[in-house]
């Protein structure tokens, strides 16, 4: 079983994946934490914004640095409640991020199936709150068909 801490901010990242999807978007969320603290959370907001590069992750990324005062997220954990893309996990990689927890794993476009690689110090754990974080995708997808 995982640690509470896990539970406790995937259930944040899960609130931010139901904002996304308030919006019309993919709902997927996450935070990045520091510390046992929230510094940083995102969603998805390619449709509102009208940008491919608006995931969850790049948002989360963009405003833990700014909140850090720099580009690397060491001793940082990001809680996303479906396995990064290709394009997030690179930003994962340059940023060095410490440790990542994976809600649902995403086999069409996830970058663990595709052989990428994050920092060789970062941590991947995967299946944290995976019926929930699914589910959210899953019927997003199905309201649309």
């Amino acid at each position: 079983m995982f640690p509470s801490s896990d539970t406790h901010f995937m259930s944040r990242a899960i609130s931010e994946a139901k904002e996304a999807l308030e919006k019309d978007e993919v709902p997927i969320g996450c935070v990045i934490v520091c510390q046992g603290r929230i510094i940083a959370k995102g969603y998805n907001l390619t449709e509102t914004l009208n940008d491919v590069t608006a995931h969850a992750e790049m948002q989360a990324i963009t405003s833990a640095a700014s909140f850090l005062g720099g580009k690397y997220l060491i001793n940082c954990t990001m809680y996303v409640t479906m396995e990064p893309c290709v394009m997030c996990a690179g930003a994962l990689f340059w940023s060095q991020i410490s440790k990542v927890v994976i809600g649902a794993r995403d086999p069409h476009r996830g970058f663990i199936d595709k052989g990428v690689k994050l920092h060789s110090k970062t941590e991947i754990i995967t299946g944290v709150m995976e019926e929930e974080c699914s589910a959210l995708v899953k019927d997003f997808f199905k309201s649309k068909r």
